[in-house]
């Protein structure tokens, strides 16, 4: 569910823009090289955004975007560090009761928002109690806190979190926390928190222009201090493609997101370092096995013919994933089992007794000849009531690799007897549609965090939403009682081995209601300008990704490369000097263009 939103415009000064000014270079008096040399300590790391957000709301925010721009922002109890470890956030230290049941928190009295005031016990009471009371912001965590009693403040610096069940997860990590005197004076359930945030990370938003740019600044009070960098703007782009170009020129400092292609293309560009890390997202193929709401009822127009589970099992032996992997990522991912990222060892991988089903045309086709569906004199076969067994696959048209991914599978499908109808659309059409349960098969991804609570919980049966989609996130509208009652289990169980073994039971469970083909584990593919800053941290260090961590360690331990090397900030335009009377020449210029272009949106979630 929850694949989109938002609009984006144009890219700074590249194409359409770059031309019109240059019709004017007969008033260009002087040019100057895209970073001037000026004290790169006041100057922006600029990214190149291309996904959407939906909310900066951290309360509702699903969006791999949003959710990762936030992570510089508000800081939970407990962090992540750069190898994923638990490490101090809000509390420094942490403790459990002997039962398992009673976390208390310590916050040191040097946590401050950016606005000088100070974080107390009572910001993180305000934070879980809005959660656990209002359905409306259960949205982003609303399964994270179903174990939680009650959440006190016993003096200004230590939180009590009372749980109904002792659990194996750290109650303390991923949910963001707000500042309580901000927060309660707005309406939280629509507040947009889109600038002049005040936050607890070592970032925080300043202004976000829809379709065009966020900008950040570095927050001074930061507990482990303030970054070498003045801040972050995030620079839209309507593609890959154009954020490359944009790297290229120097529009932008960091590109993530770049397919093989790109990635390659890279390989001998001047001052263009790569990176190409261990992920932690997985691709899928998903399908509606029936929809329904909170409330049992019916939810969105899905094939009936997909409710049987052998229609959706010879469509799972109908994906040769190697294939895949192989020709649309040119061998940079692994072929997916669970939902699991192999990133995550010791919950990787099926539980003893389950395996993956193998790519099988014949076996497919014996599945569905046993099932009783008959092939047709078009080689198409009829569902039970004698309709051709025609589904609808959904993919979104800012991802390159769906397109491709559904030109195999129809030719695939199409020897199983089964007919595709594939339509790539807008981000947000895919998240409105996957949400209510309008689609038959669509192509989505989760990225996961190193515990398994959260992705598990979203195949549950209290996270089914409600009629309008809105309430908890469900993430394929699919559950069962086996895999609630192995969601309770691994939740309650502290043996770490044990463990491990039902989170695998659980994602197997989940795998063989054939509802969710993990197609690959991604290997993210990043690129950025070393001569403009060095020092971004991965996580993990060794082999990891610079955007989109747990935590914040990419950008937050950036520096400038040299205050020769700096990037200016003019909001993406290149270092032109231009006497006074062209201003309004260009400005027209470019008013004419951003009013003509098409918007569009972007992609993936959490």
């Amino acid at each position: 569910m929850i694949d989109t939103t938002r609009v984006r415009l144009w890219r700074p000064l590249t194409g359409v823009m770059t031309a019109a000014l240059l019709t004017l270079s007969g008033m260009l008096v002087a040019t100057a090289p895209a970073h001037a040399a000026n004290d790169s300590t006041k100057e922006p790391i600029k990214v190149a955004l291309v996904a959407d957000v939906d909310t900066f709301n951290p309360f509702t925010a699903i969006l791999l975007a949003s959710t990762g721009i936030n992570r510089y922002q508000y800081e939970a109890l407990v962090g992540y560090g750069k190898g994923s470890e638990p490490v101090a956030g809000l509390a420094a230290t942490w403790k459990t009761s002997a039962d398992g049941k009673t976390w208390t928190y310590n916050i040191p009295t040097d946590r401050q928002w950016s606005d000088g005031e100070p974080v107390t016990a009572d910001d993180v009471v305000y934070t879980y109690t809005s959660i656990m009371k209002t359905s409306a912001l259960q949205a982003a965590n609303g399964g994270l806190v179903a174990n939680i009693a009650g959440v006190s403040a016993s003096d200004p610096q230590t939180v009590v979190i009372a749980l109904k069940e002792a659990q194996a997860s750290n109650p303390g990590q991923e949910i963001p926390i707000v500042p309580q005197h901000i927060w309660s004076k707005q309406d939280a359930t629509t507040f947009a928190a889109d600038k002049d945030v005040v936050g607890s990370g070592p970032f925080t938003i300043t202004s976000y222009k829809t379709g065009q740019s966020v900008e950040l600044k570095a927050n001074p009070r930061f507990w482990r201090g303030k970054p070498k960098v003045a801040g972050i703007t995030y620079v839209t782009y309507k593609n890959t493609d154009a954020a490359v170009q944009g790297l290229k020129s120097g529009e932008v400092d960091l590109v993530d997101g770049l397919t093989p292609a790109q990635y390659d293309s890279l390989k001998s560009a001047t001052n263009i370092t790569r990176n190409s890390g261990v992920g932690r997202r997985f691709q899928s193929l998903a399908i509606n096995t029936g929809a329904i709401d909170i409330n049992g009822k019916k939810l969105g127009d899905g094939n009936p013919a997909l409710r049987d589970p052998a229609v959706r099992k010879a469509i799972f032996m109908a994906v040769d994933k190697k294939t895949l992997v192989d020709r649309v990522l040119q061998g940079l991912g692994t072929v997916g089992e669970t939902e699991m990222p192999s990133t995550y060892k010791q919950y990787f991988g099926f539980a003893d007794g389950y395996k993956a089903l193998p790519f099988d045309i014949d076996g497919a086709n014996k599945v569905l000849d046993d099932a009783g569906y008959a092939k047709g004199s078009d080689g198409i076969r009829e569902d039970k009531s004698g309709k051709p067994m025609m589904f609808r696959l959904m993919g979104r048209n800012t991802e390159p690799a769906h397109a491709q991914m559904a030109d195999f599978m129809t030719s695939w499908f199409k020897d199983i007897g089964i007919g595709l109808d594939t339509s790539m659309v807008t981000p947000d059409k895919v998240n409105e549609d996957s949400t209510l349960g309008k689609y038959d098969l669509y192509f989505t991804g989760w990225s996961l965090g190193p515990d398994p609570d959260n992705q598990l919980s979203m195949n549950t049966c209290a996270s089914r939403p409600n009629a309008d989609g809105s309430g908890s996130t469900s993430e394929n509208n699919w559950c069962s009682a086996e895999l609630d009652a192995l969601f309770k289990a691994q939740h309650a169980e502290l043996d770490a081995d044990k463990r491990a073994d039902l989170v695998k039971q659980a994602f197997s469970v989940i795998y063989e209601g054939y509802v969710s083909n993990p197609i690959w584990y991604v290997k993210p593919l990043e690129a950025y300008r070393s001569d403009h800053f060095v020092g971004f941290t991965r996580q993990p260090e060794k082999d990891g990704v610079i955007l989109n961590q747990n935590g914040y360690w990419g950008l937050y331990g950036a520096k400038p490369a040299s205050a020769s090397s700096s990037t200016a900030d003019d909001g993406g335009l290149p270092g032109w000097v231009v006497p006074l009377g062209a201003i309004v020449v260009i400005a027209a210029a470019a008013g004419a263009i951003l009013a003509s272009r098409r918007r569009s949106t972007g992609e993936d979630r959490e």
